[in-house]
């Protein structure tokens, strides 16, 4: 994939990603997940791993944090849809007339219709609905980036236990780590039963990484499972790039899934595996006004 540079504009620099993340989603057929948009804004852009680990003051991702503030812009301007299950999509055509020269502009005019809704009768819940809603998008990849960091810091013994840990809460059974045997690359293995009558043996990988496992590492696995299992599976922390994920799916050959960084968080968030959950609420405004009005 050529890689392009993510030029400087005029305004606050979190803007700078917005072309970045209409590009990716026009390449993406006009729709992805937020994880699929990022990892390909990170390859297709070439952010270097210097920009990834910075941090800002809530502990989260500063570029991840950027991509969300430009993400949020973009959809208060209408040039995306916003969606309850969290997918990012393009909306009309708007976003063809969005270029490096007039994104400022564009991010003025939707900051201007922030300011106009302060005066409104819903004053204090418009005034803080931008505050709070990027607050909510920090404090979600706070606990992430959180999470990530600790796995990563794992030794190798303790990520492959947690992976195995992993595979059983997520229905398989005879799940064996093989750990030093120096088995072409293969960690473990379990059974996945699909019905009473029908299971299959599943080998997996586990790679404690910070950085993007390749195309070539998917064949070595794929070449070390020959034979042995119809499926396998490679765990990372890190990212994996464009080309892994063609190869992983690629015809002729056994598939094999791939669980990158953030489908790793979701895992363990539906299982809710070493994290505890909260209940919030948020306070319904409109409810109350009719309690101020004097009669």
């Amino acid at each position: 994939m050529a890689k392009k540079e993510i030029k400087p504009i005029s305004g606050p620099d979190f803007m700078k990603y917005g072309i970045p993340i209409i590009e990716v989603l026009k390449d993406l057929g006009g729709s992805g997940n937020p994880s699929e948009v990022t990892d390909l804004i990170i390859e297709k852009y070439n952010i270097t791993d210097a920009e990834l680990e910075l941090r800002n003051k809530n502990g989260g991702s500063t570029v991840k944090n950027r991509i969300a503030w430009a993400r949020f812009y973009l959809t208060k301007g209408g040039i995306l849809d916003s969606s309850k299950r969290g997918v990012w999509s393009l909306k009309g055509t708007s976003y063809e007339t969005l270029n490096e020269k007039n994104i400022h502009s564009f991010f003025k005019s939707v900051h201007e219709q922030f300011e106009i809704d302060k005066s409104k009768d819903d004053k204090n819940k418009t005034a803080n609905y931008l505050d709070d809603s990027i607050k909510e998008n920090v404090d979600d990849e706070n606990y992430k980036d959180k999470l990530l960091d600790l796995l990563k810091d794992l030794p190798p013994s303790g990520f492959e236990k947690i992976c195995q840990r992993l595979l059983r809460e997520s229905g398989f059974s005879q799940v064996k780590v093989t750990g030093k045997s120096g088995d072409g690359g293969i960690d473990g293995y379990g059974v996945l039963e699909l019905n009473p009558l029908m299971s299959f043996k599943v080998l997996f990988q586990s790679k404690r990484y910070k950085d993007v496992v390749s195309s070539d590492k998917i064949r070595d696995f794929r070449g070390a499972m020959a034979g042995r299992a119809d499926k396998g599976i490679i765990i990372t922390t890190g990212r994996f790039t464009h080309d892994a994920k063609n190869e992983a799916v690629r015809d002729g050959v056994p598939p094999i899934e791939l669980v990158d960084g953030d489908k790793l968080v979701n895992m363990f968030e539906k299982l809710e595996l070493g994290l505890i959950p909260r209940t919030v609420y948020d306070i319904d405004l409109d409810f109350f006004k009719e309690f101020y009005e004097e009669k």
